[in-house]
């Protein structure tokens, strides 16, 4: 066993373990920039608009890829995203995955869900959880990961739904 750890050794791992406690100036600075972005004539202010317009430019692309992408699979309807994050398709599940669901004890949104995540690894939220009209299936999912993955991850998505319902 080596030696004992000093006082002063301690003091400066809780001190530095109490600065997730409160914001770091840096996080500080940084939200004081969200809440007051630049305004015109400030020396930032058009590299700020570029980048903003870039950003919410990249997100409506991926909307309108994730919207489409939902809306040419079979038993999927999704309204387009718009304002959000999120996407929330409608899957139209057959009674046989229903009957399936029950079988194994899940919810049929959270049985879409788990089988999605174990054929793909997208991860999604079941809309069971958001509460839903009795019948009606849901699932949530983000629009954020890199635009240039979207395309790959709504075939991903299309294969398996395919595939789930050829199945059931």
């Amino acid at each position: 066993m080596g030696p004992p750890i000093s006082k002063e050794t301690v003091d400066e791992i809780y001190k530095i373990a109490s600065i997730s406690l409160s914001p770091n100036v840096s996080g500080q600075i940084f939200l004081g920039l969200m809440v007051n972005p630049p305004k015109p004539g400030d020396i930032s202010y058009l590299k700020f608009e570029r980048e903003s317009k870039a950003i919410l430019d990249s997100l409506r692309r991926r909307a309108h890829i994730t919207t489409d992408g939902f809306n040419s699979c079979r038993n999927v309807v999704c309204n387009f995203t718009e304002g959000a994050m999120y996407s929330f398709p409608q899957i139209r599940l057959p009674p046989k995955a229903i009957e399936a669901a029950k079988r194994a004890g899940k919810v049929p949104d959270v049985f879409y869900c788990l089988k999605l995540l174990e054929a793909t690894d997208i991860s999604t939220v079941p809309g069971s959880g958001f509460g839903q009209k009795e019948g009606v299936f849901h699932l949530r999912t983000t629009i954020l990961p890199a635009e240039e993955d979207m395309p790959a991850i709504m075939e991903s998505f299309k294969k398996f739904n395919d595939e789930f319902m050829e199945q059931y």
